[in-house]
């Protein structure tokens, strides 16, 4: 299941970056599961990670090469190499190594991400086996194989890529993202690579894309569970000949702008394709004090599995949202003040339900693929949105099966 179209947009090139893809056989024999991405000398390196306090092995890895001028970043999926003590630790070590050695490079240069079973013990001879593969297949246009090869209970790839033009040059920017269930900020279980051709220095693509990563992959969820894995990375060439930096306002503001929008694009991706949805819910929380209560209140609504099992059903029983709010933690909440909405249809004002509501209008815009609560609080000027699904059926096969 998932909603909307899954056609993926022309995947720009980024000059700078090559990527292969090759099937290691982690999980299951024939199925592309190995990413290699090599970067150019020069290029610049920015990431966020997973809050989860039992952070996978290369997760810390990669936390710790990342001041090294990473260049090359080695994913597998199919085994999530977490939970595994100093065992992974040394297995991610060795992934580094083999492919280190394969290109005469020191291992500080090499990051390693997993994704999938926590738990089990990382196959390193696959991996290792199949790295010449990876290697050959090194390739300017391998963005949308890497969207293939990247995902686990996904089930459709999922990338974005945009241009803009300064100075009568071009910059490109392009992503791809995997991700559909263990989902909840900070990061949500989810991978995503972001290349761009601008020159940008690291720490100034740092800030970019904290930002950028906080105002989407922090502003989804699937099912209110952060995972072990999650990183998200933004690479910076330098070879498109455009210098972003902080003396040039304009264009530092259009480079953000650029790399938000991939980055929005990524995340919606994966509330569209999460485990069993059938809906694209958009939870937004208006005239809130300030952007936590805003928070709060769009996630309490967002991990209810109330709402979200009434949103797979179509069915608009609003009093479970009203519910949420109510426990949603707000102090001194002035339930006269405060309107609810499903899509364009006000279903709560004055403390209680809309004299003009009724129930078809309500099921009008539950039986909709995409689907808009809005949460007016009247107690200040802030307001947050936050992405998420309905429950299905589907969610708990999913689930129930994922190691099988």
């Amino acid at each position: 299941m998932a909603v909307g179209p899954g056609t993926l947009p022309r995947l720009h090139p980024i000059k700078g970056m090559r990527i292969g893809t090759a099937s290691a056989g982690i999980k299951k024999p024939g199925r592309r599961d190995l990413v290699l991405m090599e970067l150019c000398e020069g290029a610049t390196v920015a990431g966020v990670f997973t809050l989860n306090a039992f952070c996978a092995a290369p997760v810390q890895i990669a936390k710790r090469h990342l001041a090294c001028a990473p260049r090359y970043l080695l994913t597998n999926t199919g085994n999530a190499n977490a939970g595994t003590g100093s065992e992974g630790m040394q297995d991610a070590t060795r992934c580094c190594e083999a492919l280190a050695q394969l290109v005469s490079l020191p291992v500080e240069r090499v990051l390693p991400f997993s994704t999938g079973v926590i738990g089990e013990k990382l196959p390193v001879e696959k991996i290792e086996a199949a790295l010449p593969a990876a290697l050959a297949a090194l390739d300017d246009n391998g963005w949308e194989d890497a969207a293939s090869g990247i995902m686990t209970t996904d089930t459709r790839p999922k990338a974005a890529s945009n241009q803009f033009e300064f100075g009568g040059k071009t910059v490109s920017l392009t992503g791809i993202s995997k991700g559909a269930g263990m989902i909840m900020p900070n990061m949500a279980t989810m991978l995503a690579y972001i290349g761009t051709d601008a020159a940008v220095a690291a720490p100034l693509l740092q800030r970019i894309l904290g930002v950028a990563a906080d105002k989407s992959f922090n502003r989804i969820t699937i099912d209110g569970d952060t995972s072990t894995n999650d990183s998200c990375m933004l690479v910076a060439t330098g070879q498109s000949g455009v210098v972003v930096d902080e003396q040039d306002a304009d264009l530092l503001a259009q480079f953000t702008a650029a790399v938000e929008l991939v980055l929005l694009q990524l995340s919606h991706a994966i509330v569209r394709d999460g485990e069993g949805a059938t809906k694209f819910v958009t939870v937004q929380v208006e005239g809130a004090r300030n952007s936590a209560e805003a928070l709060q209140t769009a996630y309490t609504i967002a991990h209810s599995p109330l709402v979200k099992t009434a949103l797979f059903a179509s069915d608009p029983n609003w009093g479970r949202i009203l519910a949420a709010v109510g426990r949603a933690g707000i102090e001194d909440l002035d339930l006269d003040a405060l309107r609810l909405y499903l899509g364009d249809v006000c279903i709560v004002e004055n403390g209680g339900r809309s004299p003009g509501y009724t129930e078809a209008a309500g099921q009008r815009v539950m039986q909709q693929e995409e689907i808009l609560i809005r949460v007016l609080l009247a107690r200040g000027e802030a307001t947050e949105t936050v992405w998420t699904t309905d429950f299905s059926e589907e969610y708990v096969r999913i689930n129930a099966d994922y190691r099988s």
